[in-house]
This record gives structure tokens, sequence and C-alpha cells, in this order.
């Protein structure tokens, strides 16, 4: 599992996930995505002060068509009793990340 702070990844194969329970670590999210298909890449900015993840993340496919089948799939689904938010990423929310994930306190 990679999990890079920057990447050049395939827009078209990226999945946005919000609504991420505190509770759920990368691995979980990986683990659970990795259901809907093989996995390239994922992320999950963290807070800088407390190194907790900031309830939202991005999971990149090998294929466009896998994100389209997680995007259908998971959105909805119930992780530690929150619906997570499954939605075909944007190039806006992956530049409000970055910018969120290298923000100073």
């Amino acid at each position: 599992m990679a999990q890079n702070r920057h990447w050049e990844q395939d827009k078209e194969a990226t999945v946005y996930i919000g609504n991420i329970d505190e509770r759920a670590t990368s691995a979980m999210v990986y683990e659970i995505m990795l259901q809907m298909g093989p996995i390239h890449n994922i992320h999950m900015p963290r807070d800088r002060v407390t190194q907790t993840h900031q309830g939202f993340g991005f999971v990149e496919f090998r294929t466009p068509t896998d994100a389209e089948y997680a995007a259908n799939v998971m959105n909805g689904v119930k992780l530690y009793g929150k619906s997570l938010r499954v939605n075909k990423a944007s190039a806006d929310k992956q530049k409000a990340a970055e910018v969120a994930a290298s923000a100073p306190c």
C-alpha cells in the first residue's frame, strides 16, 4: 500500500472518500476499497499536529472502470456507524485537500 503526500495520479481512476470515522485507519480503508478492484495508491491527509486523518481521502484504482464501480457500490456504506461518501474525485477536491494538508497550524 502506497501512501504519499503528493503523487501524480490518474484522476479518472480516483475516488474521493468522505465522512470517514476517526477510528478508521488507512489500512482499513485500503482493505475495504480493495474489494472494488486493484488499488494503485491511497492518500488520507493527516492533521499536522495530531497526525490523525482528516476524515477524507482519495483512492486511485488501476482503471477508471474500477473507480466508477467503487463510487456506485461503496457510496453510503456504513463504517463505524457513519455513511461513507464515495464519489469520483474532482481536481477541485484534490487541490483543496493538498492545500488543507499543507496549511500552517
